[in-house]
């Protein structure tokens, strides 16, 4: 894990999955619909947006194409000292 930012990953997943939550219920959607969309199923979806870390990145892409959402990567800001 990064020294210097020992919480970037965690922190990472648990965004993306609250994200992606808070977009789902706010669409309307069950994670069954989710994931019969998505294509990848309940269990799935369950388990992206309670912050398992070893997702598999097509599905996710596909969960958020379904919610409307996208996956961006930027610089992440310096943690002050």
């Amino acid at each position: 894990m990064d020294e210097k930012f020992p919480n970037a990953h965690e922190s990472a997943i648990n965004n993306l999955a609250s994200a992606a939550r808070t977009r789902r219920k706010a669409l309307g959607l069950s994670q069954t619909e989710v994931g019969l969309l998505a294509g990848c199923g309940k269990r799935f979806v369950v388990e992206f947006e309670r912050s398992k870390p070893t997702v598999r990145l097509e599905k996710v892409v596909a969960v958020l194409e379904v919610l409307g959402l996208a996956l961006t990567v930027q610089p992440r800001e310096a943690n002050p000292s």
